[in-house]
């Protein structure tokens, strides 16, 4: 990771977009059977069950995202 000139990183939320949408759940079961506790990109809050029958638009690009992004570990420790 680079930091812009007069800037600082919390390094908190570090993800990957993968350009198969297909090898997100196949990255997700490898990476965590050996011990990186990776998770997918949070669900769309219209998803949820309290926000089912609100409106929303198409939400093209979240969903593509969805399908695509993985949260990487934010400590240099493996979960075990």
């Amino acid at each position: 990771m680079r930091e812009p000139e007069g800037c600082t990183s919390n390094y908190w939320l570090n993800t990957v977009i993968l350009k198969d949408p297909g090898l997100r759940n196949e990255v997700l079961e490898e990476t965590n059977r050996r011990g990186i506790m990776t998770r997918p990109i949070w669900c769309l809050m219209n998803e949820l069950e309290m926000y089912r029958n609100c409106q929303t638009d198409s939400l093209e690009n979240s969903r593509w995202l969805e399908q695509r992004v993985v949260n990487l570990p934010s400590s240099p420790r493996a979960g075990r």
